[in-house]
């Protein structure tokens, strides 16, 4: 029996997110500069033996059925680009909200990506891991390499990866799901707004360059869910908050610091006034652990 592998998947931060527009199939088109954080999910794959997959965790209540989740779904997306893959017994770990504009879904079944490459010495960059990546869901090919790029379109065009310094943030979640479709559902139309272009790397230049470039689905989101604009309105109060943004389609936010003990000290001042959220102080950049 093979040796147990393992590969983290760090939470997708969506720095920046405008949409475009509405395409002809119902998706929307989108710009978004995403980075990862050290907060994650862990994924182990027992390679030979039956396949199958456990949840377990913190949020492993909220994951919904086994059959439904999309590490078994990249399986399933590896055997048909790929072809007879072997697999085997998962162990997912999870550490992230659900259902909380973090990707988690998406980070896991890119850590599965991974880990079925692994154990079929097949390259990470090799062309079939990719296809395999979108027919799972439009923020999976961003998650296969965790690196911060910006993804456009659907989530298929991804650039270079960005020369991103490590962030020091704040990630807090009300524990209440939203779903993307209802908070596209709630959204009226596309906003007005310069392409990216450069992402500075210094901390000021950075910081002032996010300002100019917001989330979109914020309005939709608050509207579908009020607590949302509470989250935002409590990380705008803390003491040393530089930016407050909320990520994907929430409801999860983050505020940014210059540094990290003040974003230690920030977390432990918020999980101390809300003890019914989630409130984690997160490094984001590219998701190392």
């Amino acid at each position: 029996m093979g040796a147990t592998l393992l590969e983290k998947a760090p939470a997708k931060i969506n720095l920046t997110l405008r949409v475009r527009g509405r395409r002809a199939d119902g998706y929307h088109e989108l710009e978004s500069l995403v980075a990862f954080a050290d907060v994650a999910d862990t994924l182990t794959l027992e390679p030979d033996n039956k396949d199958a997959l456990e949840i377990t965790g913190p949020f492993a209540a909220a994951s919904g059925a086994v059959f439904d989740n999309l590490v078994l779904k990249a399986l399933a997306a590896a055997r048909i680009y790929i072809g007879a893959v072997k697999a085997g017994r998962f162990s997912l770990k999870k550490n992230i909200p659900v259902a909380a504009g973090l990707g988690g879904g998406s980070a896991d079944a890119a850590a599965a990506l991974r880990l079925i490459a692994g154990a079929n010495e097949i390259a990470l960059d090799d062309a079939r891991i990719m296809s395999a990546a979108q027919a799972v869901g439009a923020d999976v090919p961003v998650c296969v390499a965790s690196r911060p790029r910006i993804m456009r379109g659907v989530g298929e065009l991804l650039s270079d990866p960005v020369d991103l310094q490590p962030l020091a943030g704040v990630l807090v979640n009300p524990r209440v799901p939203l779903s993307t479709r209802d908070v596209f559902s709630k959204f009226t139309g596309a906003q007005s707004g310069n392409d990216l272009g450069d992402v500075p790397r210094g901390l000021e230049s950075l910081i002032d360059f996010l300002k100019l470039h917001g989330n979109d689905l914020t309005p939709a989101a608050r509207a579908c869910l009020p607590v949302v604009g509470e989250v935002l309105q409590a990380l705008e109060i803390l003491p040393g908050a530089r930016l407050v943004r909320m990520s994907g389609s929430g409801p999860t936010c983050f505020a940014l610091f210059s540094t990290q003990s003040e974003a230690k000290t920030a977390a432990q001042r918020l999980a101390g006034e809300r003890k019914d959220w989630w409130v984690q102080a997160a490094t984001i950049s590219s998701g190392e652990l």
